[in-house]
């Protein structure tokens, strides 16, 4: 059985558009607002808003579905079964903090540990989108598809930032990038959403958590594209956090294989 055929299939996509929806409007009470950002012991920052929007998903699960796990990125986790909630409240705090409106909320849905349902929700810029395990990926509703990139030097490439490579894989992804049509950088989540939009063709990440990539995953592989960790395994909460995202399985084959090297 599918998702799309499982009976809490379509309250569970539902509640993800809640969820979402409480999440925007949290967000943008305190978007380029005085907010006090405290450290994590990781040194990542974190604010009211973080938190908040955190509280306030889990409320809204417990209430609709109390036998549901849930794993979030400012709290401990809860419960265990069949379904896990896997929550990133705020994607992008640090562009969240200064005004720049690529953050992001993150919202899955795992099933035995398979990511079935995702939500990447972009409260500043009012976009959404949602990819349901079955079901064609929507962008505020509407069907979007990666686009038809097949090789690397054609390809748009993103990453999020440098800082986090090792020296490794700061030089493979140097390799791989600088044969690419055009290199960017930033974005968090954003870029998953590009991905899924035809307006960008290959995302390289490292240093991720569940909560940073699992929502991702729906949307990409429903829009057409291909999503691993670096040697082309696919993505668990026990993953390395290294993370390829692309367009084509073409691309995705090529960028394994110089990630991989």
């Amino acid at each position: 059985m599918t998702f799309t055929e499982h009976p809490d299939c379509a309250a569970a996509v539902s509640l993800a558009g809640q969820l979402a929806d409480a999440a925007r409007s949290i967000a943008l009470a305190h978007f380029r607002t005085p907010l006090a950002v405290e450290r994590k012991g990781d040194g990542s920052p974190v604010t009211v808003a973080d938190r908040g929007i955190e509280i306030e998903m889990r409320r809204m699960i417990r209430a609709a579905f109390p036998g549901h796990a849930i794993r979030g990125e400012e709290f401990a986790a809860e419960g265990e079964g069949e379904f896990t909630w896997v929550l990133d409240p705020i994607d992008g705090t640090k562009s969240f903090v200064t005004g720049f409106p690529l953050f992001g909320s993150l919202i899955a849905l795992l099933q035995e540990g398979r990511p079935v349902l995702g939500v990447i929700e972009a409260p500043a810029l009012a976009e959404r989108w949602v990819g349901c395990e079955g079901r064609p990926t929507l962008f505020n509703g509407t069907r979007v598809h990666t686009s038809a990139c097949s090789t690397t030097e054609q390809a748009v490439v993103y990453t999020t930032t440098t800082e986090t490579f090792d020296a490794g894989e700061r030089r493979r992804f140097e390799s791989l990038s600088a044969r690419a049509a055009l290199r960017r950088f930033g974005g968090d989540c954003y870029l998953y959403g590009m991905l899924a939009s035809g307006h960008c063709d290959l995302v390289i990440e490292v240093q991720l958590k569940p909560h940073d990539f699992m929502a991702a995953i729906p949307i990409i592989e429903g829009a057409g594209g291909t999503v691993s960790d670096w040697r082309g395994a696919p993505l668990s909460v026990a993953s390395d956090g290294r993370v390829v995202a692309a367009a084509t399985e073409a691309l995705w084959r090529q960028a394994i294989e110089a990630l991989s090297a």
